[in-house]
């Protein structure tokens, strides 16, 4: 019992912890039990065991924590923003670069999609040596710069060629946010703070597309990139303004706290990189870094449930791509819509996730506390997963009534409720998986994070490829029936066995 080392103890732990008082003396004896640092209201233990320190940010206060979780929220909203502007931007593009709505879809969305996937691996090596700010930092700069490039680009080419860069630097904060929100916060708060973090970058895909098909109605394309351009500046403003380093290295003795010297030099070194430079001597080898994701990747618990959530959040990347093309297009294959209806149509989809984040505060938490009573005050990771029942049900509804709903014509009310209950499910799903990944590695959330994030990116990026001609041939209802069908068949494959058997694998 001696040898408990509390800083520690949670990683080691991986997906089982002691949340109850009362359950630590009786595992750890009234010795170790006495020296948990509790919850303010002392009904549950902290984990990560806080220092100390004033240094330390699972110490820093309220305020100063809700800031960054505001800050890395906006900023997990760029990468999708920006590449969801093009989907608002289709039939002007087209028209612009004399080609085809299908060519602009294959050529930009699809590749720009792909690469959000790839950049945010390349981000994690370089945040686990150099900390969370400079990466975070540097990473939107350039994909600000590469985001005017599209706005003034001259032709398909170059547009593209930007296009795909932007998306592999903007991605960073969709790893970097599952950092800075365990980094912050202790286990307990973690899922419902994931939940605001999650709701920036699933609702992101559709404020451009919503905000900017308005635009482009009464103006040019190149409008829209441009206010992407001035929200990217605001994010990067707030983040070298606001943000902070949050990457403590705890378990290393003693502690190095750079954050001491304090000061307009520290913060500006550390923004640019300079901290993170000398504090790589403290942190994991180049090769490590390299090797992490890969030695995660494989663990079965992990592959399983990466796979059902790439289908899952896949398909709903597939009807944002194309449902532009579905609303915009004439009859048989669409509704006509004109621009300002198409860009009305993408209201639908934000109001979702808004509602599923509303419903996920209160879900997560309830299935938290409920497996915490029945397991005598031990928290089991699999326990996240309950979510997946309450979301897939949904998920069936929505894609079956949204397929109805375009081949059938049915009324715009059906529409809209279909759309939205397929995201409202996809929300639910998401943070539940994030949480569950999350607890299972909580030394790996950086790689977990992008590897999520390659898994949708690579389930979605070629759905526009194959729905649209699909649906022509086939009919809407066949393309969103099969889609459904096979997340629910991944479903009944996937969670009930690692409920039964994920303790056993982690």
């Amino acid at each position: 019992k001696g040898e408990i080392n509390l800083t520690t103890f949670h990683e080691k732990k991986a997906g089982r912890l002691v949340v109850s008082p009362e359950e630590a003396r009786i595992e750890f004896g009234e010795a170790v039990a006495s020296k948990l640092k509790l919850s303010k209201d002392g009904t549950k233990v902290l984990w990560p065991q806080p220092t100390d320190s004033p240094y330390d940010p699972q110490n820093w206060s309220n305020r100063r924590k809700h800031l960054h979780l505001l800050i890395i929220t906006l900023a997990a909203i760029v990468p999708d923003f920006d590449s969801g502007i093009g989907i608002a931007s289709i039939f002007p593009l087209a028209t612009q670069f004399n080609t085809t709505t299908g060519v602009i879809n294959d050529m930009t969305s699809n590749w720009s999609i792909f690469l959000l996937g790839w950049g945010g691996i390349f981000a994690v090596l370089l945040i686990r040596r150099y900390g969370r700010l400079p990466i975070l930092f540097w990473s939107q700069i350039f994909a600000l710069g590469f985001l005017i490039g599209c706005t003034f680009a001259p032709n398909l080419k170059t547009f593209t060629a930007m296009r795909c860069l932007t998306a592999v630097f903007a991605t960073a904060p969709q790893v970097t946010g599952l950092y800075v929100v365990t980094d912050l916060f202790p286990f307990h708060l973690q899922a419902r703070k994931l939940n605001i973090w999650t709701m920036g970058f699933i609702i992101s895909p559709f404020l451009s597309p919503f905000a900017f098909g308005f635009l482009v109605a009464r103006t040019t394309w190149r409008w829209a990139y441009g206010i992407g351009c001035i929200y990217g500046a605001i994010v990067c403003l707030l983040i070298a303004l606001f943000m902070e380093e949050t990457m403590y290295d705890r378990t290393t003795s003693p502690i190095p706290e750079p954050a001491a010297q304090g000061g307009f030099r520290y913060r500006f070194e550390s923004l640019i990189g300079i901290t993170g430079y000398k504090m790589a001597k403290y942190r994991v080898s180049w090769k490590e870094a390299i090797l992490s994701p890969l030695n995660v990747v494989w663990r079965p618990h992990l592959l399983i449930i990466l796979v059902f959530e790439a289908m899952v959040f896949g398909f709903s990347i597939g009807i944002n791509t194309t449902n532009a093309v579905f609303l915009g297009s004439p009859p048989p294959l669409g509704y006509g819509f004109s621009q300002f209806a198409i860009a009305g149509g993408y209201g639908t989809p934000i109001v979702a996730v808004l509602i599923g984040e509303f419903v996920g505060r209160f879900n997560n938490d309830f299935i938290m506390n409920v497996s915490i009573r029945r397991n005598n005050g031990v928290f089991e990771a699999e326990s996240r997963l309950w979510a997946c029942y309450l979301a897939m049900p949904l998920y069936i509804c929505g894609f079956v009534l949204l397929g109805a709903s375009f081949q059938n014509h049915l009324s715009v009310g059906a529409l809209v409720m279909g759309w939205g209950i397929s995201e409202l499910s996809v929300m639910i799903n998401t943070v539940a998986v994030y949480a569950y990944c999350n607890d299972c590695f909580p030394k790996h959330q950086g790689e977990i994070s992008a590897l999520i994030n390659l898994a949708r990116t690579l389930g979605g990026f070629s759905v526009a490829y194959f729905q649209v001609p699909w649906a022509l041939k086939h009919g809407a209802l066949q393309v969103f029936g099969v889609e459904a069908a096979i997340v629910i068949g991944l479903f009944f494959l996937s969670v009930p066995f690692i409920q039964i058997k994920g303790r056993a694998l982690r």
